[in-house]
């Protein structure tokens, strides 16, 4: 069976495990710094596959050592955001974080694909590719299928469609400036702009990009994680499986939609070697403002990793 190590065994890491453990297609290692929290994780979910008729093997460890071999490696490590926090304010923090995994796990696993959740998540995943040396198409972010599931959700709870029927898609950096595509955005086929008042539309674009910050506010304390760790999930059976599925994700850009150099949210197809391809959408002017507007932040907070001497 594949391995997959995830690298912060939290609430967003051990629930991807779970995610994972449910649909059997790996054995899963959970580390952590912190001694006996992701062992007795990883024992629990353990006790939990007899229940569900699973054969995944969890494995919980502090020590680098035990992700040898891994297929894919999943970073959720890092600080979550707390109310009041923009994903910009853990730059500086988890930048340290990420790269001391990033280096650790690829001695270990020099052929392993790295999916990356820590937030600020576009620039951690730049991060990750430039520690680890990479070919581009290894390193990947899970921020689109998050963003355009809370915008499916929210469409769903508006419309009373089942969430089937919905299909979303958020372009750009995992921020505020996110770009939600109502033009390219359907419910069976009937664009939204078309199904939906113009007023509901912008109102679940807006509660769309500021999603993440809504529950961090509610929950007071930590940040979402049921939604993130399914989205996780759902990209490492893509890559596992070679499903050549297309979702959006963070993928590095050489050219497409005119940018260069730089790791953005776009449509990509998710294989055995990670990104097989970037998908480029035709965006009208006022989509691609938006998303240049969105990646111009992005750039501008791997500008600032280079200032502190972090690149």
């Amino acid at each position: 069976m594949a391995k997959v190590s995830i690298i912060g065994a939290g609430m967003t890491g051990s629930t991807t495990a779970h995610w994972l453990a449910e649909r059997e297609i790996a054995d899963i290692v959970l580390v952590d710094i912190i001694e006996g929290m992701p062992q007795g994780k990883a024992l629990d979910l353990t006790e939990a596959m007899p229940v569900i008729g699973k054969d995944a093997k969890i494995f919980g460890s502090n020590d680098y050592a035990d992700t040898k071999g891994s297929d894919i490696v999943i970073i959720t490590a890092g600080l979550p955001r707390k109310p009041g926090m923009s994903r910009d304010d853990l730059l500086v923090t988890n930048a340290k974080i990420v790269a001391d995994v990033a280096r650790k796990t690829l001695e270990q696993s020099p052929d392993a694909i790295y999916i990356v959740l820590t937030n600020p998540l576009d620039v951690m995943t730049y991060l990750t590719w430039k520690v680890t040396g990479l070919p581009t198409y290894r390193v990947v972010g899970q921020a689109g299928i998050l963003d355009s599931a809370r915008m499916r959700a929210f469409v769903a709870m508006e419309t009373g469609v089942s969430v089937e029927n919905i299909h979303c898609y958020v372009l750009g950096g995992h921020g505020d400036d996110m770009v939600p595509l109502t033009r390219h955005s359907n419910i069976a086929g009937v664009p939204l702009y078309k199904y939906l008042p113009e007023d509901k539309l912008a109102a679940i674009v807006e509660r769309t990009r500021k999603g993440g910050g809504e529950i961090v506010g509610l929950l007071k304390k930590g940040s979402a994680f049921y939604a993130p760790s399914a989205a996780l999930a759902q990209m490492a059976e893509a890559i596992l499986k070679g499903k050549n599925l297309i979702v959006p994700a963070t993928a590095y850009l050489d050219g497409e939609y005119g940018m260069h150099d730089i790791f953005i949210g776009v449509p990509t197809m998710l294989g055995r070697k990670g990104v097989e391809k970037v998908i480029e959408y035709e965006l009208n002017d006022e989509e691609m403002a938006a998303f240049q507007k969105s990646a111009a932040h992005v750039k501008s907070n791997v500008a600032k990793l280079s200032e502190f001497g972090l690149l």
